[in-house]
């Protein structure tokens, strides 16, 4: 399949579900995406809900990555890690994700993993220090980064896990993966993490633990993966998203408005193509590019959509 090389920007988080968040954004009139809309149509609408383990913005991704080529995947089966890892087709990878459990009275939260700021260090000596447990269910780590890695194992190609996005903020309960093998490791991991020097000195420089990993990304690739440079995701929304911080939410959607959408417009008016796509919890809109007709340029005067009764509809 040749690679679409229309420019494509993802935006997750475009809305979130807390009625908290439309009383933030009640005086928020992005005017920029009113004049982008304006000079485009839907082309697409993905359309879902908030329970699911793979967020509308992965789903529009892989689409757009030919992720998973010609076939439909289960929920919690885009794969992810095999893309990253370059895997060959049909070996199946995951993503393990280094994080702290905040434990409430009643359940788990997951919390941000990118605010423990893990040192490579800190990293390469807990690998060693879980890799035996994860061999024993036929896994293999390898090294990515300081709070992820790649996981290689049998275990993964039909196993659906939740998006570190889905999860972030929330009770783990309901989106911990359905696997005796897994749940096992969880356990085991966090009474090794408990006892762990490395928690001890954190605690002695009053950092929060690492007291736990997040699975995701599990699935194998159908085909060969080509990645696509057309295609980028604007991550500005998803920190006061994650922080239930309504009022920096706000602010970034001014500021995505006069920066990336203004550029957009630029483009437009240069005669190119380019395509977006809004994504909230439960649904995704994808709009492109189009020359409209007289009619339709009338109806949008004398009948002009608000972009924020747009945005209510992700």
């Amino acid at each position: 399949m040749p690679v679409d090389s229309t420019p494509h920007l993802i935006v997750p988080f475009a809305i979130c579900s807390p009625s908290t968040w439309l009383q933030a954004a009640s005086p928020l009139e992005p005017k920029n995406l009113g004049k982008l809309l304006r000079g485009m149509k839907l082309v697409a609408t993905d359309s879902g809900d908030a329970a699911s383990l793979s967020p509308p913005h992965e789903r529009v991704l892989a689409k757009a990555l030919n992720l998973t080529g010609s076939q439909t995947v289960s929920d919690g089966l885009l794969p992810w890690a095999a893309f990253e890892a370059k895997a060959a087709p049909h070996q199946a990878w995951a993503f393990i994700t280094l994080c702290h459990w905040s434990m409430g009275r009643e359940h788990a939260t997951l919390t941000d993993p990118a605010a423990l700021d893990i040192t490579p260090e800190e990293s390469h000596t807990l690998l060693t220090a879980m890799q035996p447990y994860f061999a024993t269910s036929g896994i293999t780590l390898h090294y990515q980064g300081p709070s992820r890695w790649l996981a290689e194992g049998v275990v993964f190609n039909d196993l659906p896990t939740a998006s570190l996005d889905r999860a972030m903020g929330r009770n783990v309960d309901p989106l911990l993966p359905q696997s005796k093998a897994i749940k096992l490791l969880q356990n085991e991991m966090q009474m090794l993490l408990y006892a762990h020097p490395i928690n001890d000195s954190r605690g002695a420089k009053r950092q929060t633990s690492i007291n736990s990993f997040w699975l995701s990304g599990t699935g194998a690739l159908r085909e060969a993966a080509i990645p696509n440079p057309a295609v980028t995701v604007h991550r500005g929304l998803a920190p006061a998203a994650f922080a239930d911080d309504w009022a920096a939410f706000t602010a970034g959607w001014a500021q995505f408005d006069a920066t990336e959408l203004a550029q957009l417009i630029k483009q437009q008016q240069g005669r190119q193509t380019v395509r977006i796509s809004f994504c909230g919890e439960s649904n995704a809109m994808t709009f492109e590019t189009s020359q409209r007709s007289i009619l339709d340029k009338l109806k949008s005067v004398l009948s002009p959509q608000r972009p924020i009764d747009m945005l209510k509809q992700l």
